[in-house]
């Protein structure tokens, strides 16, 4: 299933500037929509039922609002992340199921790139690639592997590694899985 992305928007909108900036920076396939503000459509309705408002970034059906939100997107794979390693049973199960789709939207844009802007080490690489060093701890606290569900995506981080600058800059693993302990028993998580 291909994604669908939808954006409704209108062209003046500096709000709509900015995400149209990082869908764009990301190479994210869209369907732009031109909304009347005075004649809203029923779809911004729908999808901005509170404020009405653009921009509205719809991923496959589901509406995301406000222009820095939409922009912050990605975050929402440190955030299933963190509900690994911080809760249990079902729940760290939807937290495994919402971090490993996140994964396969970054490896379906990925795709067979060397890197996400092509041949080139760049922007999005360097906004991803620490999330690489908490991937041993997301394992280890949810007993899954991040490599058999997205194994494009771990072969680009182990070619970012690859670089000094990269590898010189992330944490080790084993010390951020380290830290995480320190977290669950600072929480109350055993």
């Amino acid at each position: 299933m291909a994604d669908e992305v939808v954006l409704l928007d209108t062209y003046y909108s500096m709000f709509g500037m900015r995400v149209r900036i990082a869908l764009a920076e990301k190479g994210v396939e869209y369907e732009y929509r031109e909304e009347n503000l005075v004649n809203k459509s029923p779809v911004l309705l729908e999808m901005n039922p509170v404020h009405k408002k653009i921009p509205v970034l719809i991923h496959n059906g589901k509406p995301i609002c406000e222009s820095l939100i939409i922009v912050e997107y990605i975050d929402e794979v440190y955030e299933a992340g963190r509900r690994i390693w911080s809760t249990k049973g079902e729940q760290q199960e939807a937290a495994k199921k919402d971090l490993l789709e996140a994964l396969k939207l970054l490896e379906a844009e990925l795709g067979d790139k060397h890197y996400f802007g092509g041949d080139n080490f760049g922007f999005l690489d360097v906004a991803l690639i620490p999330f690489y060093s908490w991937f041993h701890a997301y394992e280890t606290c949810g007993n899954f592997s991040i490599e058999e569900h997205c194994p494009k995506l771990i072969e680009w981080a182990k070619r970012c590694m690859e670089k000094q600058t990269v590898s010189k800059s992330l944490a080790d693993p084993n010390k951020v899985y380290d830290f995480v302990l320190v977290l669950k028993k600072r929480h109350g998580i055993e």
